[in-house]
């Protein structure tokens, strides 16, 4: 079952998702399994897989100068995505990404979850390079998500990126893609942002998970003005809880989402980490309870750094 089946057919059913992150180059996946084996035993709907393309960095060289140098740091999302759908039998959707990939990198990522067996992908354009002030496509790559859309849906209907057909065609990639119930960075409005998710759809997408936010009423009213502007694809709260003091400031910093307030006077009364963890684990369980009293019964966990809260909130949920 497709995990768009699977979104479709339990609308009334509780569920949980989640997304992982691929380790380290050089760092091995005992620690990946070892998050994945407490998250299997929540029966997930599916898990997808970050993805992270190729990077400039600048390395000394002798004599003081420095050398600008791309380097791929989280390799292995295709591979990862394979390990866990053979090792636990669980839905995988990995992430294919604009950035940092050529339209013949992305078309060669198809073919090879094709002949994996994997058909399952959220497509995105993916962050902007940390030393640019705006997204910069990669020569010979797509700038945005519609694009890579196209070629997705292109890639369907039997042809590659140059117009060539493809022989043995094979089960065609349903996807899905990101949406920004604060809007994205980059937009110049929410309104603005709407209507390039409505795009999206319209290109057919079949579903859209949110970035992580802590304020229920933003979705809400977020989904309330898709639903006006004829956005029908199901809309998948992303959610991630609380866990560390350094976040109060970090995370609306790097996802360009609002603390409330309420949690904002909470979380400066804490005096450790472990203090925080446990007020994340408290706002985000109610947070949930509040989306199932909404009729909001998918919901989707980011776990990185988050893994042992996320459990504790699931199994608060069960």
């Amino acid at each position: 079952m497709s995990v768009t089946e699977i979104i479709n057919k339990h609308q009334r059913d509780r569920q949980f998702s989640f997304e992982v992150l691929p380790p380290l180059k050089g760092t091995g996946t005992d620690r990946l399994f070892a998050d994945i084996d407490k998250l299997a035993e929540l029966e997930p709907a599916f898990i997808n897989i970050t993805t992270h393309h190729s990077e400039f960095v600048y390395k000394e060289l002798p004599g003081g100068q420095f050398e600008r140098c791309r380097v791929r740091r989280r390799p292995g999302t295709i591979a990862i995505a394979a390990a866990i759908q053979q090792r636990y039998h669980i839905p995988v959707q990995p992430h294919v990404i604009c950035s940092g990939a050529t339209i013949e990198d992305i078309e060669y990522e198809l073919i090879d979850l094709q002949f994996l067996g994997i058909h399952d992908l959220l497509l995105l354009r993916g962050d902007k390079a940390k030393e640019d002030s705006r997204f910069m496509p990669t020569p010979g790559g797509h700038a945005h998500t519609t694009d890579l859309i196209r070629q997705v849906q292109r890639f369907n209907d039997g042809f590659f990126a140059d117009g060539s057909p493809i022989k043995n065609p094979g089960r065609k990639f349903d996807f899905g893609v990101a949406c920004y119930p604060e809007k994205h960075e980059e937009a110049p409005n929410l309104e603005r942002d709407m209507q390039y998710l409505k795009e999206k759809q319209d290109l057919g997408a079949q579903y859209a998970v949110t970035q992580l936010f802590f304020d229920n009423q933003k979705f809400f009213d977020f989904v309330e003005k898709a639903r006006a502007i004829g956005i029908t694809i199901p809309i998948i709260p992303g959610i991630k809880p609380m866990a560390k003091l350094s976040q109060l400031t970090v995370v609306p910093k790097t996802f360009h989402c609002d603390i409330p307030e309420a949690l904002a006077r909470e979380i400066v009364k804490c005096r450790t980490d472990e203090d925080a963890r446990q007020l994340g684990i408290e706002w985000t369980t109610e947070q949930c309870r509040e989306l199932y009293a909404h009729g909001v019964n998918n919901i989707h966990f980011y776990t990185v750094s988050a893994v042992d809260s996320v459990v504790e909130v699931t199994k608060r949920l069960l």
